[in-house]
């Protein structure tokens, strides 16, 4: 189960404004979401309850990982990010949508509830590679991070809207579901 972490690698004079949100900032902010998601899914009680959650879970998943993949991840790559690191980061997305697909897809599958777990496990690895490997790298080869936080912004509002439309399907389009 994921556990809270402060928000690393952020230097004490980072230059955000409220109209130009930090990338890695607005990242670590949805980490920090999906794992109090996670931690709400573990202590709640009731089936139907526990559903929701999840549902939640993997719609902010989804919103989070097409971000990532549609802007963040490709100025990590144009930036000289590792590449190895990149490519881990490309497959760890699909073996998540995978089991995003597989929970909201599942009311009577009796193994969604250790899928959701799954997953979850899954997502920790993943945020610990981020935000100890991946952002760390980002800013070392300069990313314009301001720039890009602002335009993740805006693709995450649009991709939020589309969600609450049509909640049971998680955001997704031909350039999220390709590795890049």
């Amino acid at each position: 189960m994921p556990t809270k972490t402060p928000s690393k690698n952020v230097p004490a004079n980072s230059s955000r404004s409220n109209s130009a949100p930090d990338a890695i900032e607005l990242l670590e902010s949805d980490h920090r979401e999906v794992e109090a998601l996670f931690e709400k899914f573990e202590s709640a009680r009731n089936d139907a309850t526990k559903r929701k959650i999840a549902e939640d879970v993997c719609n902010a998943l989804a919103v989070h990982a097409q971000v990532e993949e549609e802007i963040f991840y490709p100025a990590c790559r144009e930036a000289g990010v590792d590449s190895d690191l990149m490519n881990e980061a490309a497959v760890e997305h699909a073996s998540a949508k995978e089991l995003i697909a597989q929970i909201l897809g599942g009311s009577g599958d009796e193994m969604w509830e250790a899928k959701v777990i799954v997953l979850s496990e899954q997502i920790e690895h993943h945020v610990e590679e981020e935000e100890g490997e991946m952002f760390v790298k980002a800013r070392k080869a300069g990313l314009d991070s301001a720039k890009l936080g602002q335009r993740m912004a805006a693709r995450k509002a649009e991709l939020q809207a589309s969600v609450a439309t049509s909640p049971s399907k998680p955001a997704a389009s031909p350039r999220a579901t390709k590795a890049k």
